[in-house]
């Protein structure tokens, strides 16, 4: 698709266009803009997972929006930025409409700062909970929980990991998955060759990032988040977790403070884990 839209009379126009490796530079020059702190890396890896569209006139971005399919049924939306100097100019509601298009038919899913609420509520988005982001250097030295029962996944693991992350997260999100587990560390919770929880962390912005992190329950994964942090230590590490588990507070005393909040909004239907799994973190906000 491509559409255009004035900038000035004497400029040439900004085309709405697939977001393609070529934009790469510019969507980083374009989150620097907004102090995100995404590395080139970063938005490689959201371009190899995912689908987007960006404003564009010749390597100048001033404008990204992107989304990641699960399965046939479910969508999440994110990385929607738009330049400062041209904000209020309608390039986010074009942008995000061009989601929505690309997304027709599916579920929706995104989690909204307080500035892009008003404009997901008048395309049918309803609020169903809150995201908190915890970050800060980790300076406490951490022990890892004795038990024997967690130890690093391997490729066996996978088929495993994939499965209990479709049912709590309630839908398929293989391909996601099996990309952060190549990227990352992955550690698991081994019960008998029964796989029942996983964690990875990653580099990803100003440090490292743990999520996705799934688990029966918030003890095994506050213990999983744990096995994670003694290589951490010295490193801002990031945790986005749902308000409503009861992580936050553990997660404090560990110096991973507060940093931001942000609403959970989704149209049409909202996925339903199955079983006892749980998604305690999250990948990052924009992918769930």
């Amino acid at each position: 698709m491509s559409t255009q839209h004035e900038s000035d009379a004497t400029d040439p126009p900004f085309a709405l266009t697939r977001f393609e490796p070529r934009h790469l530079p510019g969507a980083l020059q374009l989150s620097r803009e907004v102090a995100w702190p995404y590395r080139a890396e970063d938005w490689l890896f959201a371009l190899k997972t995912g689908e987007g569209l960006v404003f564009a006139r010749g390597d100048a971005v001033i404008g990204t929006a992107m989304w990641w399919g699960y399965g046939q049924s479910f969508a999440t939306l994110g990385m929607i930025i738009v330049t400062p100097a041209l904000q209020g100019g309608g390039y986010g509601s074009c942008l995000f409409d061009g989601l929505l298009a690309a997304t027709s038919g599916r579920n929706l899913l995104l989690n909204a700062t307080p500035e892009g609420i008003a404009l997901y509520e008048r395309r049918g988005f309803v609020a169903f909970r809150s995201v908190i982001q915890h970050r800060g250097p980790l300076r406490i030295a951490v022990t890892p929980d004795p038990q024997d029962d967690i130890r690093p996944a391997n490729a066996a693991d996978l088929a495993a990991i994939t499965a209990i992350d479709a049912q709590a997260a309630g839908m398929d999100r293989a391909p996601l998955v099996e990309a952060l587990a190549d990227v990352g560390d992955t550690r698991v919770i081994d019960r008998g060759g029964r796989i029942a929880g996983y964690a990875i962390a990653r580099r990803f912005g100003l440090g490292y990032v743990v999520g996705p992190v799934v688990a029966g329950n918030a003890e095994d994964a506050r213990r999983l988040i744990l096995s994670h942090l003694p290589a951490l230590h010295g490193h801002v590490v990031r945790i986005d977790i749902h308000a409503e588990d009861g992580l936050g507070d553990w997660l404090t005393q560990l110096g991973l403070e507060p940093y931001s909040r942000v609403t959970s909004m989704g149209r049409g239907r909202l996925p339903v884990r199955e079983g006892g799994m749980r998604v305690y973190a999250l990948a990052n906000q924009s992918m769930g």
